[in-house]
């Protein structure tokens, strides 16, 4: 028995070395980043080393070599998505026009395999609760979706206003689900001290209470206080 979990231990030592190795090769990117083949490749290479980890009865050297030739295969289509325009288009894919100019392209749509419930749902975590203020949404080959805003509803930019603007900087998070961060706080320039205070004056006695406390460069503080409270009716506008 323990001759078994000292040859898994060391399965699984083997099999998160040869990940390593395969994941620097293939390089890093983002989950939104990842194409179709690249997830699924992820994936399988993944299902083998978990099932080489776990594999009592030897013969470690054909999962090994699947790995690899997942990894290889992989690094290759990188290289000719890179290389040729074509081989991106047949690897990657090519943008699809959703919406342009107050159409709803539905037959897009469904060539996205997106339904209108979901586009509308994208539409808001980009900020557009209304979907008349896009002139075109476009899904790209990562799986996101690009919006642009008809020119009336685009933000003005100091630029348009020709004003010069202050550079803005990270805003240091002081306090996160109740608890001090120290580092953050000091590297802010500020003590527990100063905190405190800034948490009495705003009318908390408890910084298990707080659920988010910032500070940016010009020592302005904001506070969000943890509440059990539920949005109202304007929730059920949403669906």
């Amino acid at each position: 028995m323990m001759q078994d979990i000292l040859y898994i231990i060391f399965l699984s030592t083997g099999s998160i070395i040869i990940l390593f190795i395969l994941t620097k090769l293939m390089g890093s990117k983002q989950l939104s980043e990842l194409s179709v083949f690249d997830y699924v490749t992820g994936i399988t290479i993944g299902s083998i080393a978990a099932e080489m980890a776990t594999s009592l009865d030897g013969g470690v050297e054909k999962p090994i070599t699947a790995m690899i030739v997942y990894g290889v295969f992989s690094v290759f289509l990188s290289f000719l998505n890179e290389k040729s325009y074509i081989c991106r288009k047949m690897i990657t894919g090519t943008p699809i026009i959703l919406m342009n100019d107050g159409k709803i392209y539905q037959k897009n749509l469904k060539k996205a395999k997106i339904d209108l419930s979901e586009l509308l749902v994208q539409c808001r975590i980009n900020g557009y609760f209304d979907i008349s203020k896009i002139q075109t949404a476009v899904l790209e080959e990562n799986g996101k979706i690009s919006f642009l805003p008809k020119a009336e509803e685009r933000p003005l930019t100091p630029k348009d206003l020709s004003i010069k603007a202050e550079q803005e900087y990270l805003v240091a998070n002081l306090i996160i689900d109740g608890n001090v961060m120290k580092e953050n706080l000091a590297a802010s320039g500020k003590d527990e001290k100063w905190l405190n205070k800034q948490l009495t004056s705003n009318g908390i006695r408890h910084i298990k209470d707080v659920l988010l406390a910032t500070c940016d460069v010009n020592n302005e503080f904001h506070l969000y206080v943890k509440t059990n409270e539920i949005p109202g009716k304007e929730s059920k506008l949403i669906n």
